[in-house]
Formats: C-alpha cells, structure tokens, sequence
C-alpha cells in the first residue's frame, strides 16, 4: 500500500488547514489509520488516530478540540481537519496505516505504511 499526503502550506496563526492521504496498492478499511508530525529538531510525535478494531479516535492533548481525523470510504483517503492553528503546530505532517494494539496506537513503530510528508508552516 502507498500512501500519498497532501494539503499542507502555510497558513496565519488561527486558520484552518485540511490535510489528506490517498492509499493506492489497497484500502484502508482494514487498517487503522494515525496521522503524526515531526517539527525540526524534534521527534516524531502522534497526532490523531482512528482504529480500526472499533472505530474509535484518539488524539494527542495538544490538538485535543482542535484536530478531527476521519476516513472517506468513497475516496480511499483519511483526512486530518486542523483548526485553530498555532506556531507549535508547525511540522512536517506524516500519515501512516497499520494494525497496533489500541494501547499502543500512538506509537509509531506499530504503523506498516507510511506517506511521504507534507509540510505545514503556520506564521504568527
């Protein structure tokens, strides 16, 4: 499965981006799907995630409110709705497919496929 990221640029502080992922080679319907970012100089870190054992979502606490992801079953895509935009948002954003336990959902090592990055830059 490839996965294709795309909706990132550069936005003002406040505003709103929405990213996407497209899957080609396969569907995401029997994966679970999480978006993660990674910052300069920093780790890679879990943003959102929606599993596919129960449906459930889950988000890191710094996007909490803010971040809603959700699959599109008619398009093949998962995509991540970003509000309320801040600075330290900033990051290379990376979606990912795979199959980890629910307790490790936020964990990166448990995700097969993984898209090439897209960038969002938000300016204060």
């Amino acid at each position: 499965v490839q996965l294709q990221a795309s909706g990132g640029g550069l936005v003002q502080a406040g505003g709103s981006l929405r990213l996407s992922c497209a899957a080609s080679g396969g569907t995401f319907s029997s994966y679970s799907v999480a978006w993660f970012r990674q910052a300069p100089g920093k780790e890679r870190e879990f943003v959102a995630a929606a599993a596919v054992q129960n449906m459930h979502t889950y988000y890191d606490d710094s996007v909490k409110g803010r971040f809603t992801i959700s699959r599109d079953k008619a398009k093949n895509t998962v995509n991540l709705q970003m509000n309320s935009l801040n600075p330290e948002d900033t990051a290379i954003y990376y979606c990912a497919a795979g199959r980890p336990i629910i307790s490790a959902i936020s964990i990166p090592t448990g995700y097969y496929y993984w898209g090439q990055g897209t960038l969002v830059t938000v300016s204060s």
